[in-house]
């Protein structure tokens, strides 16, 4: 396990580097909102762009979809990289477009996937994604054509990706060619992320994210409008969202049980495939505890890596990098390369 040492883990040869923050964004608090309150310049610069969709074959007529985006390094062929948004984001998320730009850079092609009911997929799905809904993942990749998939895969997932990744991980990791995985802020333990988030300290954050939230599954099809609008007037916390929407909705009892069933915690042990597990143990929104006292000598496909500082997919560094996607891209080239 790695905090803000550059020692190497036992199961790498080589060592990352130290995350040390940029000024003025100290903490974990100002890590976590500095995309939100700064513009963006983050170099992006695709060779050839392509919407891809994916209908889901679970009868409800949603479709996914995801942006393709080609590199314009020619050389060594790579795999293609999945990328994967977290809670109220989409394909088109600023954390995303930045790793996409990395990526592409590295000579990956990447697709940008938009969960269940995000972004553009957002009016024309019934359904919508939540931490473990793996199974649409999986459904993406049986729909990838071989010519996109002949140099293997690698994936990427940020806080609720991250969490729907390494369950699927664990499920499906093995059918598909997956060379290498990055996890991001994911709350392996979703009943304690919501207990924080709905604490006093995190009232801002915890008002904006149910607010979006609740403006996501408002604009679902015309047909479950009156319902959902209605109902949702009275939701004030996560927890209360998720246990009159997300649980019933997919076949859980109650929250409880969802965040019970869905965590990644308890499917981390059974992930087959090499996988950078990044999380800051200063995250504002996840507790550091899951991380801690998680069992990694029992993973052995796993790597932790776990800086004191960093926020909640933060880890804005000197030198106006971000350090998670320099491990990002130093460890799929490791394993990729």
């Amino acid at each position: 396990m790695l905090t803000d040492s550059a020692a190497p883990t036992a199961r790498s040869s080589v060592s990352f580097p130290t995350f040390r923050p940029r000024l003025p964004w100290i903490g974990g608090d100002l890590q976590t909102v500095r995309d939100v309150v700064m513009p963006a310049n983050d170099p992006h610069d695709p060779a050839e762009t392509t919407v891809l969709e994916f209908p889901m074959p679970d009868g409800t007529g949603d479709i996914l979809s995801g942006t393709l985006e080609r590199p314009r390094t020619a050389g060594r062929s790579r795999p293609l990289a999945v990328l994967l948004h977290g809670l109220t984001g989409c394909a088109d998320s600023r954390y995303v477009l930045r790793a996409a730009g990395r990526l592409l850079e590295a000579g990956f092609p990447v697709l940008r996937l938009n969960l269940r009911g995000a972004g553009p997929c957002r009016k024309v799905c019934r359904e919508q994604y939540h931490s473990g809904r793996s199974e649409d993942l999986e459904a993406v990749l049986s729909q990838l054509p071989s010519t996109l998939t002949g140099n293997g895969l690698v994936t990427v997932g940020w806080s609720l990706g991250a969490n729907l990744l390494l369950k699927g991980l664990a499920e499906f990791g093995d059918v598909f060619p997956i060379r290498a995985a990055v996890s991001v802020s994911a709350p392996i333990d979703l009943a304690a992320a919501a207990a924080k988030l709905g604490s006093p300290r995190n009232r801002v954050y915890h008002r904006r994210l149910l607010a979006r939230m609740k403006q996501e599954l408002a604009q679902a099809p015309d047909e479950l409008m009156p319902a959902i609008r209605k109902a949702l007037a009275g939701v004030r916390s996560i927890i209360e969202f998720d246990d009159r929407f997300t649980a019933p909705r997919n076949g859980f009892a109650d929250a409880a049980e969802y965040y019970s069933r869905c965590s990644a915690g308890r499917f981390m042990p059974a992930v087959p495939v090499p996988t950078l597990v990044i999380h800051a143990l200063d995250d504002p929104w996840i507790p550091g505890a899951a991380y801690r006292e998680y069992d990694w000598a029992g993973s052995p496909n796993l790597t932790p890596l776990l800086p004191r500082r960093g926020g909640h997919v933060g880890f804005h560094a000197v030198g106006g990098r971000v350090w998670s996607d320099d491990c990002m891209v130093d460890y799929l080239n490791r394993l990729t390369g």
